[in-house]
C-alpha cells in the first residue's frame, strides 16, 4: 500500500454548513441564530394575533354560558348493571349502592352521584341506590321486581362564604327632644 493510496472511509469527512445562502437552504436568514424582539424571549405567545386586526375569535360572538353550579353524575346502565350480575361482580339478592358498583368497577369515582339509564335489558330483581334515574329505567327496574332508592345528589359546591351572608344589625337611633 502506498501513501497515496490512504483514503478516509466514507462519510468520516463531513461538509461544513454554509449558513445564509437562501430560505432553500433551510439557514438561509437568520442563519440557524433565531429571531430578536419579541420572539426571542420567553413567554411570549403570539398564538391568535392578526398583525393588529381584530382577531378570530374576537369578532365572533360568545355563545352560551358554562354553568358551574351544574352537577355531575357517573351514569350507568341497566344492561352493563345485568352483565356484572351475570359474571358474579354484582350479587342482585344485596342492596347495590355506590361502593358495590366501584368494587365491581362498573364506576371510578362517585362526583356528585350515580344516575341510572335504561339502556340495555334488566332480568334480575336488583334494589339499588343511586341519586338519580331516568323514568324508563325506574319502569324496567319495577318491571323486573326490584326497587330504586333515591338519595340526594353528593355535595361537591363550595359553601357560601360566611363572612359574606352575615346581615348587620340594626342601630338604634335616639330621637332627638324638642
Amino acid at each position: 500500500m502506498q501513501l497515496n493510496q490512504v483514503s478516509d472511509n466514507p462519510g468520516a469527512k463531513k461538509r461544513r454548513k454554509r449558513v445564509g445562502r437562501g430560505a432553500s437552504s433551510g439557514l438561509g436568514k437568520t442563519s440557524g441564530k433565531g429571531q430578536k424582539g419579541q420572539k426571542s424571549r420567553s413567554g411570549v405567545a403570539l398564538a391568535g394575533f392578526e398583525g393588529g386586526q381584530m382577531p378570530l375569535f374576537r369578532r365572533l360572538p360568545k355563545r352560551g354560558f358554562n354553568n358551574i353550579f351544574r352537577k355531575k353524575f357517573r351514569e350507568v346502565n341497566l344492561g352493563r348493571l345485568q352483565a356484572a350480575i351475570e359474571s358474579k361482580k354484582l350479587d342482585a339478592s344485596k342492596l347495590i349502592n355506590i361502593q358495590a358498583l366501584r368494587e365491581a368497577g362498573l364506576i371510578q369515582t362517585a362526583k356528585d352521584g350515580v344516575r341510572l339509564l335504561a339502556k340495555g335489558d334488566l332480568t334480575s330483581k336488583i334494589t339499588i341506590e343511586v341519586a338519580g334515574a331516568s323514568k324508563a329505567a325506574m319502569k324496567a327496574v319495577e318491571k323486573a321486581g326490584g326497587s330504586i332508592n333515591l338519595l340526594a345528589p353528593i355535595k361537591t359546591a363550595k359553601q357560601p362564604n360566611k363572612n359574606m351572608t352575615k346581615t348587620r344589625e340594626p342601630v338604634e337611633t335616639k330621637d332627638a327632644v324638642d
